[in-house]
């Protein structure tokens, strides 16, 4: 099966708001595909509709050949699913709960492989409840791996993971993808999104904005690198042409970015505008267009989590 997926004019409402506006796209088998945006794009229902956890109003699904609506009791046994937010039996201990999980499928993982995979081999025999945030999601990212199903459907996974943690998750998910995996992706996090993602899908306000691998994304939006700089005296003054090779400009509060084609040009001009020092220029950084610029500059703010 070359798609795993495909969805056309996905649509959820709940009461009057449109929490997804009619989606179009497909995830290749083997792929780890991203849906990127701000927490009430629509990444969470979409992706629960898929599982066979929320009912769509409208559009047509296909989920490893399935309706999720109607076949759920089946693709259930052949997927795997993190939600945002766990739910754990509080007197149970780690081992017991992956058991538990391990239980309910044909062919499982061996508990004790996945959670050293997860970085729980030392909690094995700790409560749940005893868990912290952090350990709590690598547990639910291992329940979701136990059935060893054929795609993944991972939901904010790093959420709430210090920055060790969240890299040995990476490494967990690219591992998914080596052995043939498919993995659907949720994240608000900019640099998950251009590490893991063979192609993203950037969503806001339920709605797709654009589609592609994050490289292709970046430049098809941007020839320019940034040039970053906190400013006082100066930022208001700034405009595109008045500083070669800018050709668009962005301020969020005191931090001034330049989009530009001539980086050497721009800075030198920066730094030599007033005799250099009174611009008060500060936490000055040069780097290359980012998916968080491609946001940027399709709805005109940035995520936030």
């Amino acid at each position: 099966m070359s798609e795993a997926v495909v969805v056309a004019g996905l649509k959820k409402n709940y009461g009057g708001v449109e929490a997804v506006a009619g989606v179009d796209f497909t995830v290749r088998a083997g792929e780890v595909f991203g849906m990127l945006g701000p927490n009430g794009a629509g990444k969470s229902t979409t992706v629960e509709i898929l599982a066979g956890l929320r009912r769509r109003d409208a559009g047509d699904v296909s989920v490893l050949g399935l309706d999720p609506a109607t076949a759920a009791k089946e693709l259930k046994a052949r997927i795997g699913m993190q939600l945002q937010s766990v739910a754990l039996y509080p007197r149970l201990r780690v081992w017991e709960v992956l058991c538990l999980f391990a239980s309910f499928y044909r062919r499982p993982l061996k508990p004790a492989e996945v959670l050293s995979r997860v970085g729980l081999a030392d909690k094995a025999h700790s409560l749940t409840n005893q868990l912290s945030g952090g350990q709590a999601q690598r547990l639910a990212i291992a329940m979701a791996m136990i059935g060893d199903g054929e795609l993944l459907f991972l939901d904010e996974p790093t959420t709430g993971l210090d920055p060790q943690a969240r890299r040995m998750l990476w490494q967990v998910i690219l591992d998914l993808k080596q052995g043939d995996k498919t993995v659907v992706l949720t994240t608000h996090y900019m640099d998950e999104a251009e590490r893991l993602c063979d192609r993203v899908a950037i969503i806001d306000h339920g709605r797709i904005i654009a589609l592609g691998s994050p490289r292709d994304l970046v430049a098809e939006h941007f020839r320019e690198q940034a040039v970053e700089f906190e400013a006082h005296g100066l930022s208001a003054e700034l405009a595109p042409g008045q500083i070669p090779g800018v050709t668009r400009i962005e301020r969020n509060g005191g931090m001034v970015t330049l989009y530009t084609t001539q980086v050497s040009r721009t800075v030198e001009a920066l730094l030599t505008c007033r005799g250099g020092e009174e611009t008060g220029l500060r936490d000055f950084t040069a780097r290359r267009a980012t998916l968080e610029d491609v946001f940027l500059k399709l709805t005109g703010r940035r995520i936030r989590g």
